[in-house]
C-alpha cells in the first residue's frame, strides 16, 4: 500500500489552474492539504490533515466550514505546516516569486520537495543553486523542475541524462522563447516576404497574449537568459548569474526606462514605431546574404561561454523552420556527432507548463512510495 503523501501547492494562475485541473483528474492523487493564492490561503485543518481540498473544486470548498481560511502565509510558515504534516510532503510553486524560491533550502532541510516551473531559485545567485541541492540532500529531499526551461517539453531531464549516462555535450543552442519564436517567425517568415512592421507584430503578440503584460519583459532576453542558466550549470558551467553573460535586449535605448506602469506600457507601445527601421535593417541584411534572423541561446560548454541575441540562419535550417510559438533545444554532444538531439514544440502556454509540473510531481510521488 501506497504512503500518503500530503501536497501543498502556491499559485493559481494560468498556469496554477491547469495544474489544478491535471491533478484532479489523476487516478491517485496525493493529498491536498494547503493551496495558496497572493492574499489567501486555504488550509487541511490540524492535526489530522483531513479533509483533504478537492482540487477540482476548491473554490467551492474554501466556503465550507470543513477547511481552514487564513491571510497570505511566509514561506516558513508554509513549510512548518507542511513539516508537520503525518508522512512526506511536497510542495509545487506555481509562481514566479522570487522570495519563495529563495526559501527552497528552508522546505529541502524539512524533507518537503520541491515541484516548480519557477525559474527564479535555479537561475539567481549561483550560491542559491548551491543551497538548493545541498539542502535537499541534508534533507533527503527531491527537487524536480522540468518545466523551468521548454515549459512542457523534455528539455531538462533530456540534458541530464545526457550528463549522468558519461555523454559530453559540447554545445546547446536553440530558441527558447515562445515569444520571441512568435515575434521573428511572424516578422521575418521564410518562403515569404513579410511587410509587417516590427511594432505591429509587438502589438499583435501582446494582444494574443502571448507577451507578458509589459512586453519588455520579453524584450529584454532575461528569461531566455535564465533559462541557459540553468542548463549551462546542469552541462557543468558554473555560471554566477543570468547577467554574467552577453544578452542583446531588443528594446530601444530610449524606451529601456519608461515605467512599467499601464500608462508606461501604453507610452511605450506607441513610441516602439519610432524604431521600426532598426529591425528593418536587421531583418534585409539577413535576407540579402540568403539568411533569416532568429533570437536565440548559445552554450559553447567546451569554452565556457553563454551567449543569448540575434543570430542569421540558412533557410533550411531547423530553427528558421520554427512555426508559430514553438522552442526548438539542439544538444550537440560527442556520442550523437555532427547530428544534434533536438527537442522540439510548444515552449509556452498553461496547458503544456502544467503538464510538465504534474508529470514532476507523478516521479516525485512514485520515487517517494
Amino acid at each position: 500500500m501506497s504512503k500518503p503523501i500530503y501536497l501543498g501547492v502556491v499559485g493559481v494562475g494560468g498556469v496554477g489552474t491547469a495544474f489544478l485541473n491535471q491533478l484532479a483528474r489523476l487516478p491517485n492523487p496525493p493529498q491536498l492539504v494547503l493551496l495558496a493564492r497572493s492574499s489567501l490561503t486555504l488550509l487541511s485543518p490540524t492535526p489530522s490533515y483531513s479533509p483533504a481540498i478537492p482540487a477540482g473544486d476548491w473554490k467551492t470548498a474554501s466556503a465550507g466550514a470543513s477547511l481552514t481560511t487564513r491571510p497570505a502565509l511566509s514561506p516558513e510558515e508554509i513549510a512548518e505546516y507542511l513539516a508537520a504534516a503525518p508522512g512526506r510532503a511536497v510542495l509545487v510553486d506555481n509562481t514566479s516569486d522570487v522570495t519563495l524560491a529563495s526559501a527552497y533550502p528552508t522546505f529541502l532541510r524539512k524533507g518537503i520537495s520541491i515541484v516548480t516551473p519557477n525559474k527564479k531559485g535555479f537561475s539567481s545567485d549561483i550560491s542559491l543553486w548551491r543551497e538548493i541541492f545541498a539542502a535537499a540532500s541534508e534533507g533527503r529531499a527531491l527537487v524536480y523542475h522540468e518545466s523551468t526551461v521548454g515549459a512542457g517539453l523534455p528539455v531538462i531531464s533530456t540534458l541530464r541524462d545526457l550528463v549522468a549516462t558519461g555523454d559530453r555535450v559540447t554545445r546547446i543552442e536553440g530558441v527558447f522563447s515562445g515569444t520571441l519564436s512568435f515575434l521573428f517567425n511572424t516578422f521575418a517568415p521564410v518562403g515569404s516576404s513579410s511587410t509587417a512592421k516590427w511594432s505591429e507584430v509587438v502589438a499583435q503578440a501582446k494582444e494574443l497574449g502571448y507577451t507578458e503584460p509589459d512586453p519588455r519583459d520579453d524584450l529584454n532576453g532575461m528569461d531566455v537568459a535564465r533559462k541557459l542558466t540553468i542548463l549551462a550549470r546542469i552541462a557543468g558551467l558554473e555560471v554566477a548569474r543570468p547577467d554574467a553573460f552577453p544578452i542583446k535586449s531588443l528594446i530601444p535605448a530610449e524606451l529601456a526606462d519608461i515605467p512599467s506602469t499601464s500608462e508606461g506600457i501604453q507610452q511605450f507601445m506607441s513610441r516602439l514605431p519610432e524604431f521600426d527601421g532598426q529591425m528593418t535593417e536587421i531583418k534585409e541584411s539577413a535576407e540579402r546574404a540568403g539568411k533569416v534572423v532568429r533570437y536565440v541561446g548559445s552554450i559553447d560548454v567546451a569554452a565556457g561561454k553563454v551567449n543569448v541575441g540575434l543570430q542569421q540562419f540558412d533557410k533550411d535550417s531547423a530553427i528558421a523552420g520554427l512555426k508559430g510559438s514553438d522552442n526548438i533545444i539542439s544538444f550537440y554532444t560527442e556520442r550523437y556527432g555532427a547530428n544534434p538531439l533536438i527537442v522540439q514544440g510548444a515552449g509556452a502556454g498553461g496547458d503544456v507548463t502544467a503538464m510538465g509540473v504534474t508529470a514532476d510531481l507523478l516521479k516525485v510521488l512514485a520515487i517517494l512510495n
